[in-house]
């Protein structure tokens, strides 16, 4: 099984969440079954956590209460 993702043509969109400003603003990159790609957009160059789906989700209904 093959771990690692070429993320290198991922389309990244801000969270619906930013406050448009600069500051704390995740952003994720859609179109990657069963995985989540999710970086700082202050530094789109830094490093990419990768979630699976699933936990990913559980994350959403909890913090958007």
């Amino acid at each position: 099984m093959n771990r690692s993702q070429d993320l290198t043509t991922a389309v990244w969109r801000k969270s619906s969440y930013s406050d448009g400003g600069a500051s704390n603003c995740l952003e994720v990159a859609d179109g990657h079954p069963g995985i989540v790609p999710v970086r700082d957009s202050k530094h789109p160059d830094g490093p990419i956590l990768v979630f699976a789906a699933g936990p990913w989700a559980s994350f959403l209904a909890y913090v958007t209460k």
